[in-house]
C-alpha cells in the first residue's frame, strides 16, 4: 500500500498537510527527522503512517499521558492497533502491555520518558524490531525551552542500545537555539 492510500484509508484526509510528506519520506528512507510544525498541524501522523509502511513496531515517546491515551483510543477507533506504558497503569496492565509487544500486536507503542529509561523497557524493546522512533515534544529536550524535562535528556542513549532505527522528534514550540539543542542531543 502507498502512503496516500494509507492517508485515506486510516486517517481520511485526501492529500497530506504542507511539511508532513517531506517528514514521513525522510523517515521512511531511513533517516533522523525534526518537524517544528503549528498545534493541530498534523504532527503525528508523521510517525503513525510510517508506522503502518514499516516492519515491526513504532515507538513513540511522548511527555502526556492524557495525549497518550488520547492517541491510542484514536488509533485503535481508526482500526490500527496501538498501546502505551505510563505510570498511571497497574502493574498487571504494565505485564499485559509488555506481553502483548512481545507478541506483535501493536504497530504503534506510546512510552513516557520515565518508563522508556527502565531497565524492564529496555530489555523488551532489545527483544522487538523498532524501525522507527518518534519523539513527541522534543522541545523537553532543551533546556531553553519552555519545558525542559531532564530525562529527555537520557532517550538518545537508550535509542542507541535498542539498536539503529531512525528518529523522528516533533515539536510545535521550538526557536533555532531549542531546534539546535534537539538536534544535538536527539
Amino acid at each position: 500500500m502507498d502512503k496516500l492510500a494509507v492517508l485515506r484509508q486510516y486517517f481520511g484526509f485526501p492529500a497530506f498537510r504542507a511539511g508532513q510528506q517531506t517528514l514521513i519520506d525522510a523517515v521512511l528512507s531511513g533517516r533522523d527527522a525534526l518537524g517544528v510544525m503549528p498545534t493541530g498541524g498534523g504532527k503525528s501522523l508523521c510517525y503513525e503512517l510510517p508506522a503502518l509502511l514499516l516492519p515491526g513496531m513504532t515507538l513513540v515517546v511522548s511527555p502526556l499521558i492524557s495525549l497518550m491515551k488520547d492517541q491510542v483510543m484514536a488509533l485503535r477507533n481508526a482500526g490500527i492497533p496501538a498501546g502505551c506504558i505510563n505510570s498511571s497503569m497497574s502493574l498487571d496492565e504494565l505485564r499485559e502491555t509488555y506481553r502483548d509487544a512481545r507478541y506483535g500486536a501493536y504497530k504503534l507503542l506510546y512510552v513516557a520518558p520515565e518508563r522508556l529509561l527502565t531497565d524492564g523497557f529496555c530489555s523488551l524493546a532489545q527483544e522487538l524490531e523498532i524501525p522507527l522512533v518518534a519523539v513527541d515534544e522534543a522541545h523537553c529536550i532543551s533546556e531553553w525551552g519552555h519545558d525542559f524535562r531532564p530525562e529527555y535528556r537520557r532517550i538518545r542513549p537508550i535509542i542507541n542500545e535498542i539498536g539503529p532505527a531512525p528518529l523522528i522528534a516533533l515539536t510545535a514550540t521550538a526557536t533555532p537555539k531549542v531546534q539546535l539543542d534537539i538536534q544535538k542531543n536527539l
